[in-house]
């Protein structure tokens, strides 16, 4: 008779994502929490943005394809007149332009046109796909990256807060959307250029799945790995757990 554990976890896991973690190293780590390999996550979080990511684990994998689709809310902060190769404050600046000429009034109309159903063509530093190969794989060897356009969904798009040369935004967006081009997109139809400087992704299928509060969160410790699938709604912060 094996001596391997089969009590697995099978659950929702809804983590409060650090800035500098991959969504693979997310589900890493949890894989190495939990002592089991059938584990992942419902929409990827760029290393440097933060909030909620949805891990589901065991049986619970099954969900992925229900929750993946979903609505997102972000929360960010976009600076203009300053462009990158990346649309983010990672890149290398490909221009810098003045902006002493823009007011809140002209930033909310550029707004607008950047609701309801929109063709966008996604960055060359992305995962997408091309002949194979990841796009940022070639970008980062220098290749042109011509990716083709598709259309994404915005619900909402408001600004927060305006502070020549930073705006504060909140979007709600479907899933394919890349906040990175919305920010990269603004600032040209700005006519000085802009990248997204910061982005935490503040609830998922809204009203639903929000950041786990400090009083919430468990540290799912090894002794914990028996849950079973009526824990689906199991939230933890990933900072929290052992490593």
């Amino acid at each position: 008779m094996s001596g391997k554990s089969t009590n697995h976890y099978n659950g929702l896991l809804n983590i409060n994502k650090s800035a500098g973690m991959t969504s693979h190293d997310v589900v890493n780590r949890v894989r190495k929490i939990l002592g089991q390999r059938r584990v992942g996550h419902a929409g990827t979080l760029a290393p440097a943005a933060t909030g909620i990511l949805l891990v589901c684990a065991g049986r619970a994998t099954r969900l992925l394809e229900y929750l993946v689709p979903g609505v997102k809310t972000y929360q960010g902060i976009i600076l203009l007149g300053r462009s990158t190769d990346t649309y983010d404050s990672d890149g290398e600046t490909t221009s810098e332009a003045d902006t002493e000429h823009l007011g809140r009034e002209l930033v909310e109309t550029a707004m607008e046109a950047f609701r309801g159903d929109i063709e966008q063509i996604p960055p060359a530093y992305s995962a997408i796909k091309r002949n194979g190969v990841p796009a940022y794989k070639l970008a980062r060897k220098g290749e042109d990256v011509d990716l083709p356009g598709r259309p994404v969904r915005i619900d909402s798009f408001e600004l927060l807060e305006w502070s020549r040369p930073k705006l504060t935004f909140r979007i709600i967006c479907h899933s394919g959307t890349y906040v990175r081009s919305i920010a990269h997109d603004l600032g040209a139809a700005l006519g000085v250029g802009g990248h997204l400087e910061s982005l935490c992704r503040t609830a998922a299928d809204p009203g639903r799945w929000k950041p786990p509060s400090a009083s919430r969160r468990s540290r799912l410790r090894p002794k914990q790995r028996g849950l079973n699938a009526s824990s689906i709604h199991s939230r933890m912060s990933l900072p929290t757990c052992p490593g």
